[in-house]
């Protein structure tokens, strides 16, 4: 029976774990495809910070528009990379850029699922991350653990997957309490603990290249759940951690009804 995932890579993975990590996670989209009848939407980060890398253009208070400019920059930066891994295992990929006002309005929606429905009818990976080159301010997803949720919202997903850069979310920060025991399963997402990772994450020092700490990912995990669809926060770089996800592994945090 076939299954519909949705995998969300974060920039700190895609940047740091450059195309070796990328080509891993390609080989498993194949054994996925091929031994489990999963097919992938891909969502990546990491256009700005690639660019960055590039450029040396590292300073953290940026306009908009310079923004806008990294982003151009490192787009094709990032597909290179992944259409390179993609061709490695034997695999095609499709880029495709969105903004906010693609997935609010009814028709462009239409449009959006209807290309995703075409590509992985010919077996074609859609490669997904948001329009930073044109994007406002005002009309942002905010980072894309939310444009995540959401695009698995409309494909229709069963599963999300957010590949991030911790094994997933802990009872205290581990960081100040290195017995902080990792939460395994939740059911679903108490507004109180939205609350308290949203104050944590306030208090904590902005750095490093991604904009979404585990507040956004839990955040997008809620939304996810609402609709039904199962969500895994996973370490992304541990080998074999998707096909780990498809075989039922206890690993990460995954949020909704126990398995």
């Amino acid at each position: 029976m076939k299954s519909r995932w949705v995998v969300k890579a974060g920039s700190n993975l895609v940047c740091s774990g450059g195309s070796l990590l990328l080509r891993a996670w390609m080989r498993e989209l194949a054994v996925l495809r091929k031994q489990h009848g999963v097919e992938v939407v891909w969502v990546t980060s990491g256009a700005i910070a690639s660019a960055v890398d590039r450029t040396g253009f590292g300073k953290r208070d940026r306009s908009l528009r310079e923004k806008q400019a990294l982003s151009a920059i490192g787009q094709p930066m990032i597909m290179d990379l992944y259409n390179i891994a993609l061709q490695a295992s034997g695999l095609l990929g499709a880029q495709i850029l969105l903004t906010y006002s693609d997935l609010a309005d009814a028709e462009r929606r239409d449009n959006f699922r209807n290309t995703v429905e075409q590509l992985l009818s010919w077996k074609v990976t859609p490669i997904l991350n948001e329009n930073d080159a044109v994007a406002t301010e005002e009309i942002k997803f905010g980072d894309n653990d939310s444009l995540s949720a959401r695009v698995a919202k409309v494909v229709k997903a069963d599963r999300l997957v957010i590949l991030t850069d911790v094994d997933g979310l802990y009872e205290r920060d581990p960081k100040q309490d290195p017995k902080a025991k990792l939460i395994s399963n939740l059911p679903k997402i108490a507004p109180s603990l939205l609350k308290e990772l949203a104050s944590s994450e306030a208090r904590r020092k902005k750095g490093g290249r991604g904009t979404g700490g585990i507040y956004s990912k839990v955040r997008a995990a809620g939304e996810a759940s609402r609709h039904g669809i199962d969500t895994w926060l996973i370490r992304g770089d541990r080998p074999s951690v998707l096909l780990d996800v498809a075989r039922g592994k206890a690993i990460g945090t995954h949020v909704g009804k126990a398995k």
